[in-house]
C-alpha cells in the first residue's frame, strides 16, 4: 500500500520523477517497526529511481516545519520541541548545528496531557481532550510547578501525580470541575514551557523562537509565547506541528543543499540522538 501513497501523493503535488532530486526518510528516534516501513520503501523508491538517500532525525524535522509556510530562518534561535514523547530545548545556530539546552527528566509534555486527560475521563489524544476541556474554563486549582531552578530541564511527573491526588480527593462528579482542572493542568504545562523556552531566549541572545512537535498545535501555548517572547516567534500551522512527512522533506532539502548525502545502507536508529 506505501507506493500508492506514494503516487497519489505526487499526483497531488504535480510532480514527476523528473522533478525529484533526492529522497528524504525519518531513521530515527521512534518505534523500530515504524521507521522499518519507511526506510525500506525510501531505500526500494531510490534505487529504482536512481536517487539519493537522505535519513532524517524525526526531531530535526519538527523544527523544519516552521520554515514550510515561507518563513526566512534567522539565526541563532531557541526551539522548543514539545511532543507526546519529547520536550526538548534546543540551540539552533545554523543549518545542522544544533546544541541541546534542556530535555524531560520524565513524562514529556504531551504524555502528560494523554495522562491527564485519562485521569480526568476526557478521552485521547489528551492534548485536544484538555484543550477543548478547559476552553472558557478558569484554572481554579492551584496545582504545582516543577520550575528546576538552574537547569533548561523540564519535569512533569509532580504534576501529573498532584492532579492525581486532586481527583481522587474530591468530588468531580460536576463536569464543570473537570473542566477547570484541565484548565489548571494546562495553564501549569504551559507556564513552564513558555517561561523556560523565554528565559533561555533572553539568557542566550537568540534571534527568534521556534515552536514545533503536537504540542505546539495547543492554542494557550501559542499564545503565551507569541505574547511574551522579546523576539519574533515562529509557529507551524497546526496540521504541521503533528507528525508529517512535509517536514521530513523541508529537512532534506537543507541536507541535500549542504551535501548531507547518506548511502542506500542506511538504518533505522529507533534511539537515535539530538544535538
Amino acid at each position: 500500500t506505501a507506493l500508492p501513497v506514494v503516487g497519489s501523493a505526487m499526483a497531488e503535488a504535480e510532480v514527476t520523477w523528473q522533478d525529484i532530486a533526492a529522497i528524504a526518510v525519518t531513521m530515527g528516534p521512534g518505534l523500530a517497526g515504524s521507521l522499518l516501513v519507511g526506510v525500506n520503501i525510501a531505500k526500494a523508491v531510490a534505487l529504482a529511481q536512481g536517487l539519493p538517500l537522505i535519513g532524517i532525525n524525526h526531531l530535526e524535522g519538527h523544527i523544519y516545519a516552521n520554515w514550510l509556510s515561507g518563513d526566512n530562518p534567522v539565526f541563532p534561535c531557541l526551539c522548543l520541541i514539545a511532543s507526546g514523547g519529547h520536550s526538548d530545548l534546543v540551540l539552533m545556530s545554523g543549518h545542522g548545528q544544533f546544541e541541546k539546552l534542556g530535555r524531560t527528566r520524565d513524562d514529556a509534555a504531551g504524555e502528560a496531557f494523554d495522562k491527564a486527560a485519562r485521569i480526568l475521563g476526557l478521552g485521547y489524544p489528551g492534548g485536544p481532550a484538555i484543550e477543548k476541556a478547559a476552553t472558557d474554563r478558569t484554572a481554579s486549582f492551584p496545582l504545582p510547578r516543577a520550575w528546576l531552578r538552574g537547569s533548561d530541564d523540564f519535569s512533569f511527573s509532580g504534576l501529573k501525580t498532584a492532579l492525581l491526588h486532586l481527583v481522587r480527593d474530591s468530588d468531580f462528579s460536576d463536569p464543570l470541575l473537570a473542566a477547570e482542572a484541565a484548565a489548571s493542568f494546562q495553564q501549569a504545562v504551559v507556564e513552564v514551557l513558555a517561561t523556560k523556552a523565554i528565559k533561555a531566549a533572553e539568557r542566550l541572545g537568540v534571534k527568534q523562537i521556534l515552536l514545533s512537535g503536537g504540542v505546539a498545535a495547543n492554542k494557550a501555548l501559542r499564545d503565551c509565547v507569541t505574547c511574551n517572547s522579546p523576539v519574533p516567534v515562529l509557529i507551524p500551522p497546526p496540521s504541521l506541528c503533528t507528525d508529517n512527512a512535509a517536514m521530513i522533506a523541508a529537512c532534506g532539502y537543507y541536507h541535500y543543499y549542504l551535501g548531507k548525502i547518506d548511502g542506500y545502507d542506511i538504518d533505522v536508529i529507533p534511539s537515535l540522538s539530538f544535538g
